[in-house]
């Protein structure tokens, strides 16, 4: 059994606790972290190392987490900021526009072997990818991973009133992708 949120905030303030409290943190984590993140760069491998990434940083950054936030929020965030900084690096090493990484993300997608999804999955996927970045988070945060507004305003530090904004014209541009597609 788990011990509770509370309990490994407490035994990762102890040196001789802290690495089997991270241990049950990424096992308990990482699968939704991994999700999270694929839905925005939608390719495994490099799901993988912004994952690794997160975990790194969550890692190194313990001593600065107090437990003033849920171990889930400050995770979300962290692994929300790697993904974004990876999408700008990756834009800027190839130094193409949104519009042609965007392409070649979703050149990535048909071409990967872990993308199992049928043609209309595909489809939305393809929607998603219409979308500024932070609607696409907004979005995959909201539809896919059910994470209320509340706890995105303190994963995103935006408030409730333009997170519902996001996702809303998030919502009617897929829409509209959609009626222009048939």
């Amino acid at each position: 059994m788990n011990p509770s949120e509370e309990e490994l905030v407490h035994q990762l303030s102890q040196p001789n606790k802290r690495a089997g409290a991270f241990s049950v943190i990424v096992r308990t984590y990482q699968e939704r972290l991994y999700w999270h993140i694929r839905k925005m760069v939608l390719s495994h491998e490099d799901a993988n190392d912004v994952l690794q990434n997160t975990f790194l940083k969550a890692w190194n950054g313990l001593d600065g987490f107090r437990g003033d936030s849920q171990v889930s929020t400050w995770l979300y965030r962290i692994a929300t900021n790697e993904t974004l900084t990876f999408l700008t690096n990756k834009r800027m090493r190839s130094q193409s526009s949104i519009d042609e990484v965007e392409d070649g993300l979703l050149q990535n997608l048909r071409a990967d072997n872990y993308f199992n999804g049928n043609e209309i999955q595909l489809k939305l996927q393809e929607a998603i990818l219409t979308l500024p970045e932070k609607q696409r988070l907004v979005f995959n945060m909201k539809y896919f991973e059910d994470i209320t507004y509340d706890q995105m305003e303190a994963i995103l530090g935006t408030s409730v009133g333009a997170l519902k904004a996001s996702y809303h014209h998030a919502v009617k541009k897929i829409e509209k992708y959609f009626d222009e597609e048939e």
